[in-house]
């Protein structure tokens, strides 16, 4: 199978296009399936992930990615300025969290989730694509958290209110504290002086990264990660052995289509892809919503309806009944699994990557299970994910993401440190 994979490729590719072209109702959520579809292929072939940011620290010690995180998150809010300088940043879809109880608790949690089931709302599709069993158990439950997470959610005031807030946040009403609200005496509308703050923080935890790697290479606990190898090209020969002769007949297919892009490559990408979809669409992004609808969507099949539904869930019952591909994140969200696909598929590394992780016992999918009821539950206290409420917010120049940074490794660590215990 492996030598038509190519072929494969890009037929999906082909056929993605039709689908967007003429079955969805508009051109934007054309727009949003493109993106997601660019999205999914660059987070696979550049292998970012916002999980590994913890999990290959604690694990391995190297903290590569998440360095190359603060990079994405600097050059994203930097590129973002573009977009907001001179505008009416209420008109925009800003997502200036708000900062309270639920924010720590819901970080907390997502970050222990996060451990078990090695993805997070993002990286759960595209392990849809490379690892089916894992991540299928993983977004059951992920899409069950979000669900009994709603109610929650929506009446609470310890989610809902803010300790802190700005101008900005009090007029889009989501109550945050907004960067460049602090700054409006740089003569730049208040962007100068966040950009630099978000530079500043970011500096400050690539130093603390730098200083907690150099310490576990004197500890000699240090193992480094194999796909950062990989892309260091500090092993080349191992990877073109695992490639097929035919696909390394040509320099051309391997440059465009099979070597893994470094990972500042990848957040270069992504960072652009990010600002097109703000741009377009006057909001960032997010994934893990859709989730909790596609859990009622379910249920529905069993006969319950919109309206109770929504009921429970203390929201409309709209997005129970509108049609599965009319919601637009939604169609982001199988974009980015699609696109991870077509990565599989035209690297030629289907068949050799979804091989390796059917296998798994009744205690790994019983952790998957509480990795993605940890994580699906969290992001409704935390008003989001990893990128809902981590790489948004901070692009969005939020102090939100920041906080929630903080308290995501937190429970990152706690999560690595139970599993470490019970062998998981």
């Amino acid at each position: 199978m492996k030598k038509f994979e190519g072929y494969i490729g890009g037929l999906l590719i082909i056929l993605i296009l039709l689908f967007g072209k003429y079955y969805l109702m508009s051109d934007m959520l054309f727009f949003r399936l493109l993106i997601g579809v660019g999205l999914g292929y660059t987070l696979s072939r550049g292998y970012l992930g916002f999980a590994g940011s913890v999990n290959r620290a604690y694990n391995t010690g190297s903290t590569k990615l998440m360095k190359t995180l603060m990079f994405m998150f600097f050059i994203t809010s930097l590129f973002s300025t573009a977009v907001l300088f001179n505008a009416d940043a209420s008109k925009f879809d800003l997502w200036v969290n708000p900062i309270n109880t639920g924010l720590l608790l819901g970080g907390i949690l997502f970050g222990f989730g996060m451990t078990f089931s090695a993805c997070c709302a993002s990286g759960v599709l595209t392990d849809l694509a490379s690892s089916l069993p894992r991540a299928l158990i993983t977004l059951i439950f992920f899409c069950f958290g979000v669900f009994i997470g709603f109610p929650i959610q929506n009446t609470k005031s310890w989610i809902t209110e803010s300790w802190f807030t700005t101008e900005t946040g009090a007029k889009i009403g989501t109550k945050g504290v907004y960067l460049p609200d602090l700054f409006k005496f740089d003569g730049m509308q208040g962007y100068l002086g966040a950009i630099i703050l978000t530079g500043i923080f970011c500096l400050i935890v690539i130093f603390i990264a730098n200083a907690y790697e150099n310490k576990r290479k004197g500890d000699k606990t240090y193992y480094g990660y194999l796909s950062e190898v990989m892309q260091d090209n500090e092993e080349q020969k191992a990877i073109t052995e695992s490639l097929s002769k035919e696909a390394l007949k040509t320099d051309f297919y391997y440059k465009f289509f099979i070597k893994p892009w470094s990972l500042k490559t990848g957040a270069f990408i992504i960072a652009g892809i990010f600002v097109l979809l703000m741009g377009v669409t006057k909001a960032g992004w997010g994934a893990s919503t859709p989730y909790g609808i596609w859990f009622g969507k379910a249920l529905m099949k069993f006969g319950v309806s919109a309206d109770a539904i929504s009921a429970f869930t203390k929201m409309p019952a709209g997005p129970y009944s509108l049609p599965f591909f009319e919601h637009p994140v939604t169609v982001q969200n199988v974009g980015i699994f699609l696109g991870a696909l077509v990565y599989l598929f035209t690297a030629k590394l289907f068949s050799q990557t979804v091989s390796t992780d059917w296998k798994i016992s009744v205690k790994s999918g019983a952790f998957y299970a509480l990795g993605g009821l940890c994580m699906g539950f969290g992001t409704r206290l935390s008003n989001g994910c990893n990128v809902g409420a981590l790489y948004t917010p901070i692009a969005n120049f939020s102090l939100s993401g920041w906080i929630f940074l903080i308290v995501l490794v937190a429970g990152g660590i706690l999560g690595n440190k139970v599993a470490r215990k019970l062998n998981v």
